[in-house]
């Protein structure tokens, strides 16, 4: 999209046709349309299909009447975590250092006085400056230019916090490491604590979070942030105060897109012995994604009485059910050795003709366990293929608990008792 474009988007007959054709296909729209020099039609439909894209991602902030480019929508935080992230800065005078779309800036000027929004794409400012005004936000400023060069514009101390998500590509490429992204957090680390006592880092969720006190000393919390079961990104919280050698504190946040609601879980690295019991009980537990990065699977266990089905992967076992587990549930109807000469029996005997296949620490790939004995797909049952507390391979048929959960499935528990 041009300035041009941008400029004649904001033409009210223009919002009016888009009004008109928001739940439309834009490829429709676009041949409909096609040859009308009055009209931006490649960017009327490019239009189209972001707002549409839009509505679940940025559920309130889509009903004004945004704009929005492809690429910007596609990397911009979503409103449950933009919305959690500005639950842990607030203050007189924040910066965002990382620009885009502006979602994050959107939500930090809930918690702060004043915000300055970096951004260095000026089509990208002109955006941001149009949502800003149509969403009744008056207290962003929006400054155009390179993010670390704008912030070393300001005395020191001019901001109580400094937000920054580094744009994570190298060479064309996606990167997930903190020094090949941009800008480089690690060279500014010195830089960015000099002109805030604190500053948040947004990182990949792919990110190894073992060794970063090296490369950032004020590292003071790790936080593991996930939404609808989908680890979505590492927040790390860096306090000009902290010491270089003082402890780093772990959490795991789980976030659901539909509701308040949360869960968190605290710990460090190693604080938990990991339990291993000798025998797969009533219910397979599989904590949340960002439990797991986190690694406090191990605190988890020991605060809600579970045990681990082996040393090495993140399966616990009960033989009670636990209302509201940060995670998914099982209930186990059997759990056999695996053998491949007489696994196919086992499927027999428990007329499985389809699962979804879960595999961790086990020697054949998902695909290859599905090829090999024809499975179907099935979002109730599961197999999980794994170890067992020796160290020898095992498969857990389960069934798949949901929350309120009542009806029974066709095949009863372990202990003969119908259903989760």
């Amino acid at each position: 999209m041009t300035i041009a474009e941008l400029q004649n988007l904001l033409h009210p007959d223009i919002q009016a046709l888009l009004a008109l054709h928001h739940s439309g296909d834009p490829a429709a729209f676009a041949m409909q349309f096609h040859g009308r020099s009055d009209l931006p039609v490649r960017a009327m439909a490019e239009q189209l299909a972001c707002q549409q894209k839009a509505v679940k991602k940025l559920p309130i902030l889509s009903k004004h009447k945004l704009l929005y480019t492809p690429l910007a929508l596609e990397q911009s935080s979503g409103e449950r975590t933009a919305a959690y992230k500005a639950s842990l800065m607030s203050g007189k005078r924040a910066i965002d250092l990382s620009g885009g779309l502006g979602v994050d800036a959107m939500f930090l000027a809930r918690t702060f006085q004043d915000v300055v929004y970096c951004e260095r794409d000026s089509q990208l400012c002109a955006v941001v400056e149009h949502n800003l005004k149509v969403s009744g936000i008056a207290n962003v400023q929006v400054r155009n230019g390179e993010s670390i060069s704008l912030l070393a514009e300001y005395p020191d101390n001019s901001f109580d916090w400094i937000f920054v998500d580094p744009a994570r590509r190298e060479e064309g490429r996606r990167s997930i490491a903190l020094d090949a992204a941009s800008p480089d957090v690690v060279a500014s680390h010195d830089l960015l604590l000099r002109h805030a006592q604190r500053v948040c880092i947004k990182a990949s969720p792919a990110l190894e979070i073992s060794g970063l006190k090296k490369l950032l000393p004020a590292l003071q919390t790790i936080v593991v942030v996930s939404v609808d079961r989908e680890c979505k990104e590492i927040l790390l919280l860096l306090e000009r105060a902290h010491p270089a050698d003082g402890p780093v504190q772990v959490k795991a946040v789980c976030l659901n897109r539909d509701s308040e609601e949360i869960t968190e879980v605290f710990g460090g690295n190693g604080e938990a012995p990991r339990v291993v019991g000798m025998a797969v009980k009533e219910y397979l537990y599989e904590p949340d994604p960002a439990i797991i990065k986190a690694r406090l699977s191990a605190v988890l266990a020991r605060d809600s009485g579970l045990q681990f089905v082996n040393r090495s992967v993140d399966y616990l076992t009960a033989d009670r059910k636990i209302e509201d587990f940060p995670g998914r549930t099982f209930r186990v109807v059997d759990c056999v050795p695996y053998k491949p000469k007489s696994f196919r029996a086992f499927l027999e005997r428990h007329a499985i003709t389809g699962a979804s296949i879960q595999r961790r620490d086990f020697p054949l790939s998902a695909e290859e366990l599905r090829k090999k004995y024809r499975l179907l797909e099935s979002e109730r049952a599961f197999l999980f293929f794994t170890k067992d507390a020796t160290g020898h391979p095992l498969c857990i048929y389960a069934l798949r608990c949901f929350p309120g959960d009542a009806a029974a499935p066709a095949v009863q528990g372990r202990s003969g008792a119908p259903g989760c």
